[in-house]
């Protein structure tokens, strides 16, 4: 692996923190980008750091680690740090890497920040170096380029993928599709959707127009939806 995992803890526990701190600091390959006591102040920080890597715990004021990363459009990889077996199933519908329970034993650690390097390697050697992908439709391969793609949405175990000629149906998960598109150039505007930035033509209230579609916005995630989309200097004027 070329880089180091980027990585952030968020504790609302003093000595948590500093437990987490000392295992990052033995493992080369974690490079701590900040320390947060609360989800709020995670959020604040994420929108000038962006980061590989959560060390979060569920159980904190205002806000749990379970409710922030739900509201995340696109969020980076999670480990959950918690004192609460509860929480374990949350956990693996939201797709964490790991679930570490309290008290935290260094080798226990080491395994989950192991896994997570193992995840970014083949992340790095299964990033797409073209700019299309092969679907299966109608018993045919079939090539579709990125730039054609204006839009992707669930059905259940398909997708379908409109594009500016047609629409694709094909027998795929939204998320293995995302991981086979460049990250910087979509986003997901609602848990059902996939949107290509450049080819939204406009935005009111929480509908994105797409040529003729209409694709709704989460109303969680808007705010970030929309920095996102200003942020891409992409929108079409």
């Amino acid at each position: 692996m070329s880089t180091q995992i980027k990585c952030i803890i968020t504790d609302d526990e003093p000595f948590a923190r500093k437990g987490l701190q000392g295992y990052i600091g033995q493992i080369d390959f974690l490079d701590l980008r900040g320390v947060c006591e609360s989800a709020l102040e995670l959020n604040s920080l994420m929108k000038k750091e962006p980061v590989d890597l959560l060390f979060l715990d569920i159980e904190m004021p205002w806000l749990t680690g379970i409710e922030f990363l739900r509201q995340l459009a696109a969020p980076p990889r999670v480990i959950f740090t918690t004192a609460y077996e509860k929480y374990a199933v949350q956990g693996f519908e939201l797709e964490v890497l790991d679930y570490l329970l309290k008290p935290i034993s260094f080798d226990r650690f080491l395994k989950a920040a192991n896994k997570a390097f193992d995840y970014f390697r083949q992340q790095q050697a299964a990033a797409p170096a073209e700019d299309y992908v092969f679907v299966k439709a109608d018993n045919r391969l079939e090539k579709i380029s990125f730039s054609d793609i204006l839009f992707i949405e669930a059905l259940e175990n398909y997708v379908a993928i409109y594009t500016r000629e047609k629409k694709i149906i094909t027998h795929l998960t939204l998320k293995l599709l995302q991981e086979k598109l460049p990250a910087a150039a979509f986003i997901q505007p609602h848990k059902s959707y996939l949107v290509a930035i450049d080819k939204i033509n406009s935005i009111e209230g929480n509908i994105l127009h797409i040529q003729e579609y209409q694709v709704p916005i989460s109303k969680y995630q808007k705010e970030e939806i929309m920095e996102k989309i200003v942020n891409s200097k992409l929108l079409k004027r």
